[in-house]
Formats: C-alpha cells, structure tokens, sequence
C-alpha cells in the first residue's frame, strides 16, 4: 500500500497523524472526533471513487472492498 502512495501521499498521513496526536495531548476526547471525520472522509472518498471506477467497468480495481 505505500508504494501507491508515493511520497507525499506518506508525507500526508504524516503530519494528519501529527496533528491528531497534538490535538490528542490537549484533548482526547477531539482528537478521537476528529480521527473520525477524517475516517468518515477516506470512506466517504473510497464509495465515490470505487462508484465511479464500477460505472466505467473498472469495479475490482479498488481491492478489499467492503460490498
């Protein structure tokens, strides 16, 4: 998987990691409720990609799907 995400895409994991994590040092309970928006958001993104991917023929293409 981190060799499709290329540099910045590790580098951007990073530094949401990071951030989570300053975040959680002054309030857990934040940290957690953002940890899920940004959850919401990958899940939310993977359903229109992998939507959009099936509608072109390409449906298997996203891998460990949750359908």
């Amino acid at each position: 998987m981190l060799d499709k995400l290329g540099t910045k895409g590790i580098l951007g994991v990073l530094l949401l990691l990071a951030g989570i994590a300053v975040i959680a040092i002054q309030n857990l309970i934040i940290a957690a409720g953002i940890g899920l928006v940004v959850l919401g958001f990958v899940l939310t993104a993977w359903g229109l990609v992998s939507g959009l991917m099936a509608s072109f023929g390409m449906g298997g293409m996203m891998g460990g799907g949750f359908e």
